[in-house]
This record gives C-alpha cells, structure tokens and sequence, in this order.
C-alpha cells in the first residue's frame, strides 16, 4: 500500500453539517491499496463520520444506442436488494444503521455516494460491497423502480425546463450519446431487461475507471483496507465502448408550445472542454457576462434597465469530447422576441469589446473568495474532491485554483470570448405560449 500527502486543500475547512472549524488547512492524501484501489482523503477526527464519493466513468453515454436509461435504471436498483438481502431488509439494514447510501447515472459518470458514521463502518462497508458485487434485480424492485422512472418520463412532459433541456440537447447532438436523455424514454425504459442491467453492470463497475473521494475519522491504513474491502473484488478493467468528440451543432430556433404563464428561453453555443488552455478565461468571461448574478452584464441589461426578466443566466458546460455554453431566462410571451434580440446583441457586444478592468477585477475577486463556500460540508469536500478527479486537474488543483484565477489578464479574457461567442451562432429554444 502507499500514502503520499500532498499540498494544502485550503484555508477553509468545513468537516460537516454540524460543525464548523474555520481557518484550519487540511491536507489532502493520496492513498492506494494493496489491490491498486486509489483514493484521495482528507482525514478529520472532530466528528465520528465518513462521507465517501466515488464514481464510474460512463454514464448514461454508454447507454446502448437502442435503450436509453440503462445506466439511470441501475443507479435505482442498486440500494434495491443485493447478496442475501432483499429490497425490504437492505434498506432496513440502511435504516437501522443510519447509513446513507446513493447512487446516480449522469451523462458520463455513474456515481455512488456513502456517508455512515465510525460506529456503522463495517456496516456501511459490507452493504456498498454487496451493492456493487452481488446486486439481486428481484423482479417486484425493478418493476417498482421501472414504474417510477416512467412516471417521472410523464411528468417532465409539463415541465418547461425538462421540454426546453431535452430539445436543446437533441439539436445539440443528433446522433451522438450526448443528444439521448440520461433518463431514456417511456418506449426504452418499458423495454430495458434485467440482462440489460446486468450486461452495463458488468461492463462498467471495474477498478481501472474508478475515482474515490474520502472524508472523515479514518486515516489512511485504515481506509486503505476499507477500500480493499469495499472495491478490491471489482473486475480489473471495465468495457466502455469509445464516444466520438463533437462539436455542437448550434443555430436552430425551436418553440415548444405549452400554456404556462411566462415563455421559458434557453441559449446554447459552442463552448470549450476542460482541458483547453483558455477554459478558466472562458470560465471568467462567462462569469462576467451572466454568471454573476445580480452583477452580471446580461443581468444588468436585461433586467434592471429594461425589466424584461426576473433573473438571466449563463455558463459553461464541459463534457469529456465537447463544451458548450448555456444561457436562460423567461419572460412574458409578448416579450420573448425583444429579449432574445437584446441578449443576443450583448453577447455579440461582449466578444467584441470584453470586459472592462473593473469588471474582470470584480469578478476576480468574487471566484477567489467564493471557493472555499464549495467545501463547507464533508459531503460537498468529497464531491469537489471526486469532481477534479474525474477532470484530470491534479491533487493539488484546490491549492493551484485562485493562483489560476488571479493570473488571468483581461486579453485573456477577450481571447476567450472571441472564441466562445464571437461567431455569433447559438441556438435558441423557447417553450411556452405563441405571443398573440
């Protein structure tokens, strides 16, 4: 086994829901187990709790092409009955022991979230194994399961953000993983078998594309073997099918007719993957245009010189093989129109000029000081942990993040914004009630 500290995490650490120790640095430990599991923990005694997050890249993605939801079924099954255990007496086991156990399916990772405290671990480490090594798929939980899900389909068909989210990726992406909805469709879903279930199972839940983030009472000989316990069993190498990179297909303009009070508007245009060299310029340029809240230029623009909007938004979505910037706002009906031109022409105005000095050192200065806020519990420390390893951006990216920042010129950021919305194209969807 080997452990290897690394840099501080930073000058904020928050261990959990409960209680808080301000201006306390923690370190961050590169543990790997004796099987090869790798983890990164940052160890805090002051509660007797552990919160892992842990993830599988490959989300909904590696979906078969016919069956969307494959992946998005799983993740409700997995807490639904495994080894001996039925549905009924695995969640008893949860319950009794104050486990919290979770698992979701995004578009490229499938995720797992435990949080027990130090008197349950063994507990806690006994039942995650068995999710992930012997799940049941009884036919009444995943008839159950199968239900919901189903349910869940119907009710996004009156939900103007779902309609709006789930056309803006299909134009996005026509044909590609990135275009299916993670949730599938009532015809896939009604058709997803248990050997469909199993068969992603198998080619997805292995150690070689695994990421773990630990928080808690446990130093690192102890999580080491836990990790062993928990993951050691898992197949080496797991069979992901390759997905293509892909630039969005930006330009169209979609309306969705629903009778709701107010027109829904989503934006979206070529953006960057996190990997380019200019994502945090591009991270900043977007933040300055309609990410700031209530001191973005959009926002200003948009509503408190015209009170066209009660709020607008914009930012950066990264994939592995694509990027993609989003805006939104809604509006009266009879309005859509005026407040789609007027974005539009601040957008173009934006790549054209950038930002003023003021506003790239405001929005410096607001990101620097912000960060420490994503690690305020132990939950959200584990989940910022996981999420730049599944980026790629090193054990010491919490230490290295606001020099990042800080070190962005304002010709940085005019370069960033050329190259995100200085052509101009974005493709606009608008769901809601046809202005009379």
């Amino acid at each position: 086994m080997k452990f290897a500290r690394t840099a501080l995490l930073l000058g904020l650490v928050v261990v959990s829901g409960l209680a808080t120790r301000a201006a306390q640095a923690a370190e961050i430990e590169h543990v790997v187990s004796s099987r090869g599991v790798e983890a990164w923990l940052v160890r805090e005694d002051a509660v007797p709790l552990i919160a892992m997050s842990f993830a599988f890249v490959g989300g909904s993605a590696q979906d078969p092409d016919d069956k969307p939801g494959v992946a998005n079924m799983l993740s409700a099954l997995l807490d639904e009955g495994a080894g001996s255990l039925d549905s009924e007496a695995f969640q008893l086991a949860l319950s009794d022991n104050s486990i919290g156990l979770s698992f979701s399916a995004g578009r490229e990772t499938f995720r797992g979230s435990l949080r027990t405290l130090l008197d349950t671990r063994q507990e806690a480490t006994q039942l995650l194994k068995l999710a992930l090594t012997e799940p049941r798929f009884d036919p009444q939980p995943v008839e159950r399961m199968r239900a919901q899900i189903l349910a869940s389909i119907v009710a996004t068909k009156r939900d103007p953000g779902e309609q709006a989210g789930t056309a803006l990726m299909e134009s996005l992406f026509p044909d590609h993983a990135y275009g299916r909805r993670t949730e599938g469709t009532a015809e896939s879903v009604s058709a997803i078998t248990v050997d469909d279930l199993r068969t992603y199972f198998g080619r997805i839940i292995a150690r070689d594309n695994l990421k773990v983030a630990v928080v808690g009472a446990i130093d690192a000989e102890q999580l080491s073997t836990l990790l062993d316990e928990v993951f050691g069993d898992l197949p080496v190498k797991a069979n992901r099918v390759g997905i293509a990179e892909v630039q969005p297909v930006v330009g169209a303009d979609i309306s969705i007719p629903m009778a709701i009070p107010q027109t829904l508007i989503r934006f979206a245009g070529k953006g960057l993957k996190r990997d380019d060299p200019d994502f945090i310029p591009a991270f900043i340029a977007s933040y300055i245009l309609g990410g700031g809240s209530f001191t973005s230029r959009l926002y200003e623009e948009v509503r408190e010189e015209r009170g066209l909007a009660y709020s607008v938004s914009l930012g950066l979505a990264s994939f592995d093989h694509s990027g993609v910037v989003f805006a939104s706002t809604s509006t009266r009906s009879d309005q859509a129109d005026t407040v789609i031109a007027l974005i539009e022409s601040e957008i173009m105005r934006f790549a054209s000029e950038g930002p003023t000095e003021e506003e790239l050192a405001g929005a410096k200065a607001y990101l620097i000081g912000s960060y420490p806020l994503r690690f305020d519990t132990s939950r959200s420390i584990a989940s910022q942990l996981l999420g730049i390893q599944l980026d790629g951006l090193g054990i010491d990216y919490a230490e290295r993040r606001n020099d990042l920042i800080a070190a962005v010129t304002i010709e940085d950021v005019r370069r960033a914004a050329d190259r995100l919305f200085g052509d101009g194209e974005m493709t606009v969807v608008r769901v809601g009630q046809p202005a009379s």
